[in-house]
């Protein structure tokens, strides 16, 4: 065992780079959509179930303000896991696999991601 190895057990300290800090949203993310299919699918049974469900749900989106929040969280985290999605299959594709191809693709991610983002809020609001 190497004992001159440094070991940095404290993650404040680590600064992380753009790709990094985008595939750690990017799971984020994804558990964020997993746990919201609860939301979206008990949204959509009652929404079909009769149409006073249907009034019930829409009424719960256009004035209840956790309800929008969530909408708008959940078409946020779709957004910006698709985008990225899409930067993880180009990596597949062996584009964009350098260094400083990482970094562009980071930061174009966060860029249509921001666009998308802004867009839901201002389609839910």
């Amino acid at each position: 065992m190497n004992s001159k190895r440094p070991v940095n057990l404290d993650l404040s300290t680590i600064k992380f780079p753009l790709p990094a800090l985008t595939s750690i949203a990017h799971r984020i993310t994804g558990v964020i959509l997993f746990i919201g299919l609860i939301f979206a699918f008990w949204a959509l049974d009652t929404s079909l179930s009769s149409p006073q469900g249907f009034e019930a749900v829409s009424d719960a989106i256009a004035h209840n303000f956790l309800a929008k929040l969530i909408t708008w969280g959940m078409l946020s985290a779709l957004a910006f896991h698709f985008v990225a999605g899409i930067k993880h299959l180009l990596m597949d594709a062996d584009i964009g696999v350098t260094l400083e191809g990482g970094i562009k693709k980071a930061q174009i991610t966060v860029v249509i991601s921001a666009v998308l983002v802004i867009l839901a809020g201002v389609w839910v609001w």
